[in-house]
């Protein structure tokens, strides 16, 4: 119990030391945290009707990042599964910090839930067994999958620290059981989420079984898109060095992943508009508009853009090994897939209704202020982690050692 107690204790004074970079950083985050909170009053005190969302379009803004950053989540076992499972010695010297980012954006995607549903005093509806969504909804299973997620990536992340801390070997005789199902669990949430829209007859553009596919294929680009972007920020402005394999490697996967994505898409778009029937009204409305009604147009649009284009310069060798020109193609690859998992997927599906209505959705304010809030507080979280566990990687935190300061 005191190792325990001096491990919180370093780990947090190693993490709140820092210079005015990361004082800054955190400062800004802090700020759009607190607009967060002030429209969370809003939302519980007003009601949903401060959105955007309608009786019609249900699903908006909150959705479709719930949905993105469950792909980001499930993302991560793009390293850990090299790491443990082909003993990657770049990945394995990383595995925790993949870790450390499944933690955060399920938290994240636990906030979006929060937001979706309007008022606190509903979230007993998602506990087993007693609330109404815990099994009947496909939300309800969906929540339960991201919590084990969440837990396991908690006891793996935590308990190879706290070895690391301590100097005591890890016990693998557990440990890698564990990470295992962990990878395994990883591509469940994501089935698991896209079952959640693909079960819904009424929404033909939802509703077909090549869904679950494409969340896979989407979240193992995204995920180590944004992956590689933090692995650079973490090269540059702290001691820990990413071994140039690992970043490699993950550039290999989101390349392939993220074509075989625009495949996907295209293929459905083909299908869909080939011999159009009012089935492909959702997907005609996104691409061009539908009864003079054309918001989502310009997203779908820039999602296509954004997405080819960066597959195209993972291609070329320039872009693809030269690491001061692989964000640019790792930013485009992550904001496309965005769009597509996000406004371009959800939002449609609801146009038109099961019964003909043809109306259209904005997010409002209290949405954009409320979805910036929830990843600034994820990149807080994220920080935090982060910085402390890199810290332990160090060995700048130790037991029975000061913690030194970080940089």
């Amino acid at each position: 119990m005191q190792q325990l107690t001096r491990f919180a204790v370093d780990y947090v004074g190693y993490v709140l030391k820092g210079g005015s970079k990361f004082y800054a950083w955190m400062a800004v985050l802090a700020l759009f945290i607190l607009g967060m909170l002030y429209v969370f009053f809003l939302q519980n005190t007003d009601g949903l009707i401060v959105t955007g969302m309608t009786s019609q379009i249900h699903d908006g803004l909150y959705f479709a990042n719930l949905v993105f950053l469950v792909g980001v989540a499930a993302g991560a076992v793009t390293i850990v599964f090299p790491a443990y499972a082909y003993h990657h010695e770049g990945m394995h010297k990383v595995a925790v910090l993949g870790e450390m980012l499944a933690i955060t954006a399920v938290i994240m995607v636990m906030m979006f839930v929060f937001a979706h549903m309007g008022r606190p005093d509903r979230l007993w509806h998602m506990i087993p067994p007693w609330g109404i969504y815990s099994f009947s909804s496909m939300l309800g299973w969906d929540v339960m999958v991201l919590n084990g997620y969440l837990i396991l990536n908690i006891v793996c992340g935590f308990y190879y620290l706290w070895c690391k801390y301590t100097g005591k070997p890890i016990n693998n005789k557990w440990f890698l059981p564990v990470v295992y199902v962990a990878i395994v669990w990883a591509l469940s949430i994501h089935t698991v989420t896209a079952f959640l829209i693909s079960t819904m007859p009424s929404r033909p553009m939802w509703f077909h079984s090549m869904m679950p596919i494409r969340f896979i294929t989407t979240a193992f680009a995204a995920g180590p898109a944004l992956i590689i972007l933090i692995f650079m920020i973490v090269r540059k402005n702290t001691k820990f060095w990413v071994d140039d394999s690992a970043i490699k490697l993950l550039t290999t996967i989101v390349t392939w992943c993220l074509g075989l994505a625009i495949f996907l898409t295209l293929s459905e778009v083909v299908v869909e508009l080939y011999a159009r029937t009012e089935h492909a009204n959702g997907l005609y409305y996104l691409m061009f508009g539908l009864h003079g009604l054309t918001r989502l147009v310009p997203w779908f649009w820039s999602a296509v853009i954004l997405m080819i284009g960066a597959f195209v310069l993972f291609l070329i060798p320039r872009f693809r090994n030269d690491f001061k020109l692989l964000p640019i193609p790792c930013a485009m690859a992550f904001a496309g897939i965005w769009i597509e998992k996000g406004m371009g997927l959800i939002v449609p599906g609801f146009v038109p209704t099961p019964i003909g209505e043809v109306a259209e959705y904005y997010p409002s304010f209290v949405e954009v202020l409320m979805t910036l809030g929830i990843w600034a507080f994820g990149f807080f979280i994220l920080t935090i982690l982060l910085k402390g566990a890199i810290g332990i990687l160090l060995g700048e935190i130790k037991y029975g050692g000061p913690a030194a300061v970080a940089k």
